[in-house]
């Protein structure tokens, strides 16, 4: 398995190239559904430039030495959103497809607690990973080789609040 960097720059760039891929399809959404904590970012900004409200779903899936090691997917109880129903045409972001696994059950998820509302949910991320058990309707790079993806933000898994002591801003 080889290693993709990301810089800030790059991911806000991926970010960018996936709302003008979503733009370009003509499908019309009421309601973005985040998957945190890598969606977070993207749910935000597509929340802001397509004017929709943004839902977030709380997952965890990765832990160990370097946050690298998958283990069984928990689900938050609940849906964190400012809106008083789901809307009915859902778009469900996350940063990658890399099992797949935690989009697929998200998906469901939605389905089981929410079905009654929605009328369709499709997916958007930014790198779908050839392992992937789900090809998402939107992504940006199809990645054959399925790297690991080190992403900018990675840092601050390895930071804590002392660490910022002393540091100048």
């Amino acid at each position: 398995m080889s290693d993709l960097y990301v810089s800030w720059s790059e991911y806000h760039q991926k970010i960018e190239q996936l709302a003008a891929i979503v733009h370009s399809s003509d499908w019309k959404f009421n309601q973005i559904v985040c998957i945190a904590k890598g969606g977070l970012r993207i749910g935000d900004i597509f929340a802001r430039i397509f004017d929709q409200p943004l839902a977030i779903m709380s997952t965890a899936s990765y832990g160990g030495a370097g946050n690298r090691v998958r283990g069984s997917i928990v689900f938050s109880r609940d849906l964190s959103m400012t809106t008083t129903n789901l809307g009915s045409h859902i778009l469900l972001v996350d940063d990658l497809a890399d099992s797949g696994v935690t989009l697929k059950r998200t998906a469901d998820w939605l389905n089981h607690y929410h079905g009654f509302y929605i009328d369709e949910v499709r997916t958007a991320v930014l790198w779908y990973k050839d392992c992937s058990v789900i090809k998402p309707d939107y992504y940006v790079d199809y990645l054959a080789d399925n790297p690991w993806i080190h992403q900018p933000f990675e840092k601050y898994e390895e930071m804590s609040p002392s660490d910022l002591s002393g540091v100048s801003f």
